[in-house]
């Protein structure tokens, strides 16, 4: 997914502010209050693009689902000038990125 960002970032320059949240895995207690210090939140989507305004994309596999946490972020931003895509691909992920900035046709995959 990323890989493909960062290919088409020279002719669109908003695909340079995609950044992926670190929320996932799994750490021991330590780490996890760590990050819990800083400010990680629980529930945050794995990619965020803010222009022009902010998708927020969750990367599942197989037969994933929202955990109630992602659930609970979504619900929390609604109302306001958001936009979430659930993608089971990086070629979805990509699809609503392409279509979200306003990429020419011919650079989307399909």
């Amino acid at each position: 997914m990323m890989s493909w960002v960062r290919l088409m970032a020279p002719r669109y320059p908003a695909l340079g502010c995609i950044f992926h949240v670190p929320n996932g895995g799994h750490r021991d207690a330590r780490s996890a209050a760590k990050f819990k210090a800083m400010g990680v939140l629980a529930g945050v989507w794995d990619l965020c693009v803010p222009l022009p305004t902010p998708l927020w994309i969750e990367m599942k596999a197989g037969k994933g689902r929202l955990t109630p946490s992602q659930t609970w972020f979504r619900q929390a931003l609604e109302g306001g000038d958001y936009k979430f895509v659930v993608a089971w691909s990086w070629i979805e992920a990509a699809q609503a990125i392409g279509e979200h900035i306003g990429m020419d046709e011919q650079d989307i995959p399909k």
